[in-house]
This record gives C-alpha cells, sequence and structure tokens, in this order.
C-alpha cells in the first residue's frame, strides 16, 4: 500500500511537471475583446499545433512593469503587446530585445508599411477615426473640418482626453495636409496652431478616456460625434444604433509584439510570434474584431464584405495618416502635459 502511494504521487507529480513544461510561453496583452480574438485566432491554434500551452496575462500598457522585471533580471513575461510610442521609447531605452524579421521567416514586402520595427512587430492595425449618430445629424460629415464646424453640425462632440490623436486632428481640420503634420506639429508654431484650433471647439467637447465610451456616447445621443477606435464600432453596433464612420483623415497604428529584454525562452517565443503573423492566423483574428491584419496577404483571404470595414483595406487606408511613434516619443510627455494643463482650464 505504502508502495502504491509513493507511486501514485510520483505519477501525479511527473504530471504536474508535464502541464508545467507545457506552460511554456506567457504572453501579456490588453485584454477585453482583443485579447478574446488573439485566443481564438493565436493561442488556441498554436496550443493545438504545438501541444503546448499559452499563460494569458493582461496589463494596462505600463511600462514601468516592464521596466521593473528588466531592471531586477526577473523577466517573467515571453512577449508583450504594446503600442506603437511606447514600443520606440522602450526600445530606445533598452527594455526590448531586437526583433529581426528576417530570423523567424518574414518577407518584410508583405506587411503593412511602419509594421516592422528594430524592437517589435505590428500584428494588428486600428485606427483612430470620426464616427457619428446618422439619426442626429442632417446630413453626413465627410472629415474633421466638418467635426469643428458647429454651426452647419450643432451638438456636441466627443475627444479623447489625451494630446496624441487630439493635435493631429486639429491640423487637419484646419486644412493641413496629411503629410505635413507631423512636420508642423514637431514646430512650437504648429503647437500653437494645434491648441489655437481646439480653443474654437473647446465648450463643446465631452471628453472620454476609455474606449468604450465613444460608441456608447453616440448611441445614447450624448455627442453627436466622436473619435472613436474602429475596433469599437462592430457593423452590428453601427446598424443598430445608427451610427457610422468616415475613414478620411483616421490615423492609423499598430498593436506590436514584443520581447521584454532578458527573457528566458526567446527562440520559442520568436516561433510564436511568428505563428501569428501568418496569413491563416492574421485572417481568421480579422475575422474576430474590427482590427485589419498587418500581413497583407491575410486580406487577401478575406471576404471582400469583410475587408470593407477593415483599417487596412485600400480604400480605407490610402485616406488615413500613420501615426508617428518617433514622434510622441520625443514630443509625447511635453505636449501632454501642455494638453492637461490646457484642458483644464
Amino acid at each position: 500500500m505504502i508502495k502504491a502511494l509513493k507511486f501514485a504521487a510520483l505519477a501525479t507529480g511527473i504530471v504536474t511537471a508535464s502541464h508545467g513544461l507545457a506552460a511554456d510561453l506567457t504572453i501579456v496583452s490588453f485584454g477585453g475583446a482583443n485579447k478574446e480574438a488573439q485566443v481564438k485566432a493565436f493561442y488556441k491554434p498554436w496550443q493545438q499545433a504545438r501541444g503546448s500551452k499559452i499563460i494569458s496575462g493582461e496589463y494596462n500598457g505600463e511600462m514601468a512593469k516592464v521596466k521593473a522585471m528588466v531592471d531586477t533580471r526577473s523577466v517573467s513575461w515571453d512577449a508583450v503587446e504594446v503600442e506603437s510610442a511606447e514600443l520606440a521609447r522602450g526600445c530606445e531605452e533598452g527594455m526590448f530585445e531586437t526583433l529581426d524579421p528576417a530570423q523567424i521567416g518574414l518577407d518584410t514586402k508583405h506587411f503593412v508599411p511602419g509594421a516592422i520595427q528594430p524592437c517589435g512587430i505590428g500584428f494588428l492595425v486600428y485606427s483612430t477615426v470620426l464616427a457619428y449618430n446618422t439619426s442626429k445629424l442632417k446630413q453626413a460629415p465627410t472629415g474633421w473640418k466638418d467635426f469643428w464646424d458647429v454651426e452647419k453640425f450643432p451638438g456636441k462632440r466627443g475627444l479623447r482626453k489625451l494630446a496624441k490623436s487630439t493635435l493631429e486632428f486639429a491640423l487637419i481640420a484646419d486644412g493641413v495636409a496629411h503629410a505635413d503634420v507631423y512636420t508642423l506639429l514637431a514646430t512650437k508654431a504648429g503647437q500653437d496652431r494645434a491648441f489655437a484650433k481646439l480653443d474654437e471647439i473647446k465648450p463643446h467637447i465631452q471628453w472620454w478616456e476609455a474606449g468604450a465610451q465613444p460608441p456608447q456616447y453616440l448611441a445614447a445621443g450624448d455627442v453627436v460625434m466622436s473619435s472613436v477606435y474602429n475596433g469599437r464600432l462592430s457593423a452590428k453596433q453601427k446598424k443598430k444604433y445608427d451610427l457610422d464612420i468616415v475613414w478620411s483623415g483616421g490615423l492609423y497604428e499598430f498593436d506590436s509584439w514584443a520581447i521584454p529584454r532578458g527573457a528566458s525562452r526567446q527562440e520559442k517565443t520568436r516561433e510564436f510570434i511568428a505563428f501569428t503573423l501568418d496569413p491563416a492566423q492574421q485572417k481568421s483574428f480579422a475575422e474576430h474584431i474590427d482590427y485589419g491584419a498587418a500581413n497583407l496577404q491575410a486580406m487577401q483571404l478575406l471576404d471582400k464584405d469583410r475587408i470593407a470595414e477593415l483599417p487596412t483595406a485600400p480604400a480605407n487606408l490610402s485616406q488615413q495618416v500613420p501615426v508617428d511613434p518617433l514622434f510622441w516619443a520625443d514630443h509625447g510627455e511635453q505636449l501632454e502635459q501642455r494638453f492637461n494643463a490646457w484642458a483644464s482650464r
């Protein structure tokens, strides 16, 4: 009996250890519908194909967490989802490993321009666009110039309470060409111009901070127009609440995979990243959420009606401005301080 119990305990230990070995990658993302789509398109297929487990974590983009792990050499995350500006800043500060697409078999010509960065690779494309309630307006707006026209389009407007994106929209509304936005915004004159333009509609602004808020404000009629993350407005929501979006003047950017410097399973992590960027997995991801595939080969696999809803549809992408992550890495802190002071007045 004692021998049998010892054997059973040993067997249990072996099974437990094998499960521990199988749980060999910890992937941290932003959560919500985005994570749900990742589970369906990336995590489950990876586990089925490789027989190993993904431990999925969540965070809110706090780079301090990544920095603390790297500085103390206690990195427990294998890959982390980061926004473009944080990726650029973290790369400069030595927080992430370099990630060469050639080493994991990726052909850069198949990716949306800007997706491939020295320390990370974009796996999704999202846009911040103008959305409006069709039942609250007599005519449809065509861009940010109309957003600023409170006489022709009366009612409250929603904007994110952040300098990033809000300042770009102000300059576009003021007639600045898409290609010149960041060149101008890098100057004091350009920054002053953007804030002066915001002054024009400040009394009409209802600020939002969480991505779920703009669709709620629009559906309730609290605002007639708002900036919004395109992935927050599905075709079902638009139809149900009489909402629509304008791609012209939208800002598109990437969420990327990055590897914290000093992570212990880098070879396996690179295999996972390559797996998520495969056209089949990218197609699946774009079917589960309204974010565009960074791998353009995946777009060719999607239904044409689905393609039209995504920011990476050629007709939609051509009307937008790519967010400049290096600009925000260099100027973000100063501009956010000025913006917060301006918004509080």
